[in-house]
């Protein structure tokens, strides 16, 4: 996946949220606006292309108040799905918040 589809579709508005996303955003103080910023200026860190039932990816990017967020979005090259946002921590995230730990 491109992240210069990411943005075409973001730009053009095609964009799907899922029920989950929604419920995931309200919980951890999340705007939609927050998740298209990160989605318009980030960069994929991680590919799922075997996904079902469309390819996603994690997406780095930040908030409109300059967060780390990562979006977690699949694609069938016609509509975005959001999948779900969170804001990263080291627990999980190396210090640059973009390389997962191993074990």
């Amino acid at each position: 996946m491109d992240i210069s589809l990411i943005k075409k579709l973001c730009s053009e508005r095609k964009i799907k949220w899922s029920v989950h996303a929604a419920e995931r955003l309200m919980e951890r103080g999340i705007s939609r606006a927050d998740v298209l910023n990160c989605l318009e200026y980030g960069e994929i860190i991680e590919d799922y292309p075997t996904d079902y039932p469309n390819p996603s990816y994690l997406v780095f990017g930040r908030s409109l108040n300059g967060k780390v967020l990562h979006v977690v979005a699949g694609s069938n090259d016609e509509s975005l799905f959001i999948i779900t946002a969170y804001y990263p921590d080291t627990n999980k995230f190396e210090p640059d918040l973009k390389t997962r730990k191993r074990g």
